[in-house]
């Protein structure tokens, strides 16, 4: 089944292409993007989860070890951990990156996430049933947990080779979810084990924006009834904008200084109305990326879109 249009993952491609002959990566650059996608997906990833820290008190949590008055003792420890679990991930990957998935592995990410807040349990499946509140899922029972990893280790394992890398890491994230099989954390670690499968083929960190967190459970929930396809676009646009945020940092050709626009402004430009190109930014046909709640995107990208129309017709 095609979860992606081919023209979205030749867009992609050829992004990472051009990132990949820019390696050697200037090591300073690399280190400050590095730190600055650390911190980003440590406060988005937590915040899905309801950690109450702003993007500047992870930064000063984790950077300067500084305790924010009034937030609970548990969102810091949660910041540092899910920071460590991070650094550790990217050791991973720079050892190997054809390092593969595996139960012992997924518990491991499991225990870095809550080491310091559910130590008891850091590492271990739950041995009791649970409920997501507000989900219709209702997760296996916990005596069908050990046989429900070994299967997801098998379908990983077949499915290494035929799905692209998006597609994979999207679907193994989603399928982690459904088992559930931890009592906390299961969010924070199945983000952080689709990351490692996309930087195991060279993408940067994707990071789902806490912003999108509404898009995210629905996208989740349609994967739930086995429509993969809203979940694997929704991780390509993540994917794309970490792509885009490199280049543009990087200094390519990919996107000039001074050439991005947020949608309003190009519409402004164009006969088209900021509602119809968001559209087109959402349903991956227009090449944007997202920063904050807007999407940002060029004159030269609509260019490109209305060509590939043409061709078409």
């Amino acid at each position: 089944m095609e979860y992606l249009k081919k023209e979205v993952i030749s867009r992609i491609e050829q992004k990472l292409k051009i990132l990949n002959r820019l390696r050697p990566l200037p090591a300073a650059q690399v280190r400050k993007l590095k730190e600055q996608f650390q911190i980003e997906m440590t406060y988005n990833s937590n915040g899905i989860e309801g950690n109450s820290l702003t993007m500047k008190e992870t930064f000063l949590v984790i950077n300067e070890g500084i305790t924010i008055k009034g937030k609970p003792l548990k969102d810091h420890l949660e910041a540092k951990d899910h920071y460590a679990a991070l650094q550790y991930l990217y050791e991973l990957v720079e050892k190997d990156k054809k390092h593969t998935i595996s139960e012992l592995l997924i518990r491991h990410l499991h225990q870095l996430v809550v080491m310091d807040t559910d130590r008891e349990w850091a590492g271990k499946y739950r041995d009791g049933n649970v409920i997501i509140g507000g989900a219709k899922h209702a997760p296996p029972e916990a005596i069908e947990i050990h046989g429900k990893m070994h299967d997801l280790i098998v379908w990983f394992k077949q499915n290494i080779n035929k799905l692209h890398p998006i597609e994979l890491a999207a679907i193994f994230h989603h399928k982690l979810v459904f088992v559930h099989p931890f009592f906390d954390g299961n969010g924070r670690t199945a983000r952080l084990a689709m990351n490692l499968l996309l930087m195991g083929k060279g993408y940067p960190l994707a990071v789902i924006s806490k912003n999108d967190r509404k898009k995210y459970y629905r996208v989740l929930a349609e994967a739930d009834k086995n429509n993969f396809v809203p979940l694997v676009r929704f991780l390509a646009q993540a994917v794309e904008r970490s792509l885009d945020i490199y280049l543009k940092v990087l200094k390519t050709k990919n996107v000039k200084a001074g050439s991005e626009l947020s949608l309003s402004q190009l519409a402004k430009k164009t006969r088209f109305s900021a509602k119809y190109l968001n559209l087109l930014a959402r349903q991956g046909k227009l090449d944007a990326y997202k920063k904050g709640r807007n999407w940002i995107t060029t004159e030269k990208a609509l260019k490109d879109y209305l060509e590939k129309r043409l061709r078409k017709r």
